[in-house]
């Protein structure tokens, strides 16, 4: 054999071992690595509104915020003609679950916010200042904990935004989800042994929860195949297809029948109505909807529900309430002419605070 077939195959062979060694290097770092942690907004609260500086005194004005707090009201009022365009307060409150772990809570304000966590009072910024991104840590037992953000605007711009990730722990279901599903949402896990009327998530990998027994309804959090719930009521008011109102953890909302399967016969399970019976006279609060096309007027949020009448392109309608979904408008409530109904939020331009229009 010549030197050169023998320089050529020890070459050969280093680079060959070198190259085993990258792959192992590799493979040992994506085994290894973890996860990032998604942030979670929560779901379901609560907004308390006050003409002070102070969270004192009966609130003028209240919301519901689905799917978490992070909202940015301007220079404007949350609810103009009710709550001031500067000097006023807001508290916030939920009921969150939490696997056991230690949490990184991230929030961003201006002007000034303190958080109670079981009403035991765990940050305080509570100060006129420019919009500010604070974080600090808390270890939390696994469960439900009552979380509770207060807020101040002093003046000139009002906006805030609360989060939180796990740092450590133990993960798993339960965590509440980001908004709208931007990225892929958690799960809440459910006691195996059901003795009630429950229903199965079966056919589909996830179904998503939502406000009202409507396909346009506010996103809450997504259920996984297999997962088992309690069972409150059905409504088939979208038609086509029931839906069941289900008790998911502390959270309660609504679920396409097409993917449950129930332990009982349907006939069993009590009919009821939704939040989106009890609406239509609601207030207005000087936001227009102006369609960029004809479009027409539904009784509630789906095209699956009744015509109740049209929009010439251009008109202007009150915006009385609305749904989120993916963390856009999906469907807007207006009032047109004496007329009550939802139109598709995707073909219409906003004028107003749109912020100050409740969440449905």
């Amino acid at each position: 054999m010549s030197r050169r077939s023998v320089t050529t195959s020890g070459i050969m062979a280093v680079m060959f071992a070198l190259f085993a060694m990258l792959l192992m290097v590799l493979s040992l770092t994506f085994v290894q690595a973890a996860p990032a942690e998604q942030a979670q907004f929560g779901t379901n609260w609560t907004g308390f509104f006050f003409n002070n500086t102070t969270v004192s005194g009966d609130p003028v004005y209240s919301q519901i915020f689905p799917s978490g707090v992070n909202i940015n009201w301007g220079t404007s009022s949350p609810a103009p003609g009710v709550v001031n365009e500067d000097g006023w307060s807001a508290r916030f409150d939920s009921v969150q679950l939490f696997n056991q772990g230690t949490y990184e809570f991230v929030v961003a304000s201006d002007d000034g916010v303190r958080v109670f966590i079981d009403n035991v009072l765990v940050w305080d910024r509570f100060v006129p200042r420019v919009l500010t991104t604070d974080r600090f840590q808390q270890t939390l037992t696994a469960g439900t904990h009552a979380i509770r953000v207060e807020f101040v605007e002093f003046a000139d711009q009002a906006a805030l935004q609360f989060q939180w990730f796990q740092v450590s722990g133990i993960p798993g279901p339960g965590t509440p989800t980001f908004p709208g599903g931007v990225v892929p949402p958690g799960t809440t896990a459910v006691p195996a042994g059901c003795t009630t009327t429950c229903a199965t998530v079966t056919g589909v990998r996830g179904l998503a929860l939502r406000t009202g027994p409507y396909l346009g309804a506010s996103f809450i959090t997504t259920l996984t195949d297999g997962s088992t719930y309690t069972v409150l009521a059905r409504n088939r008011d979208e038609g086509i297809y029931n839906w069941y109102k289900l008790q998911v953890g502390e959270r309660v909302g609504w679920a396409s029948g097409r993917y449950l399967t129930l332990n009982v016969d349907i006939n069993l399970v009590p009919t009821q109505g939704s939040i989106f019976d009890e609406i239509d006279g609601a207030s207005e609060y000087g936001v227009f909807a102006y369609p960029r096309a004809v479009m027409n007027i539904r009784r509630r949020p789906s095209i699956r529900t009744a015509r109740v009448g049209s929009m010439p392109w251009g008109a202007p309608a009150q915006v009385i309430g609305r749904t989120i979904q993916a963390g856009i408008p999906r469907w807007y409530q207006v009032r047109y002419e004496g007329i009550v109904g939802w139109i598709d939020a995707r073909w219409v331009t906003v004028r107003g605070e749109i912020n100050a229009v409740p969440i449905r």
